[in-house]
């Protein structure tokens, strides 16, 4: 029995559209997503039937749906994600002035970061970017803890002063 007949494509599809539709309801919470999700499953069932064998649709189209559905649920992630994040920038009700003040200091910060001597550079961004030990950098870099110390107080130091 091929699965691209009409009238068999329409039967299969009539026993098993409720029991899909539940499945994604139930996994995914949302009724018009398991609506939408099981018709797009059986179209791509259509749409690939001359490959799917009858005895194979029904876990096919189960297949399908279950990934369709774990991407929009992914897509859904990142929109909430970058809609909580664009409220929150939203929220910042700081004057423009403040927010000129903010860009130069991080411009001057860089600045400064990057007029440390390379060793001291080096130990402050693994110690304050990376979040890397003391002890973590003076390995990696084959110095001892007390020179690490040195280096990333210097760094501080030089910081400090040319902040000002």
């Amino acid at each position: 029995m091929s699965i691209c007949k009409k009238e068999v494509f329409a039967d299969f599809f009539h026993k098993q559209v409720k029991a899909l539709r539940n499945f994604l309801f139930y996994r995914f919470g949302d009724d018009d997503q398991a609506n939408d999700v099981a018709q797009e499953a059986f179209v791509a069932l259509w749409q690939n039937c001359g490959r799917v064998s009858y005895d194979g649709a029904r876990s096919y189209i189960y297949k399908v749906a279950y990934n369709k559905a774990l991407k929009k649920k992914a897509h859904e992630k990142v929109v909430l994600t970058y809609q909580q994040s664009a409220n929150h920038k939203n929220e910042n009700h700081e004057s423009p002035e403040f927010l000129l003040e903010e860009k130069q200091f991080k411009e001057r910060l860089l600045t400064a970061i990057a007029n440390l001597n390379e060793t001291q550079r080096v130990a402050f961004l693994m110690h304050r970017i990376d979040k890397m030990k003391y002890s973590e950098i003076a390995e990696h870099l084959g110095i001892t803890v007390k020179a690490v110390e040195k280096r990333i107080h210097l760094a501080m130091k030089a910081l400090k002063n040319e902040l000002r």
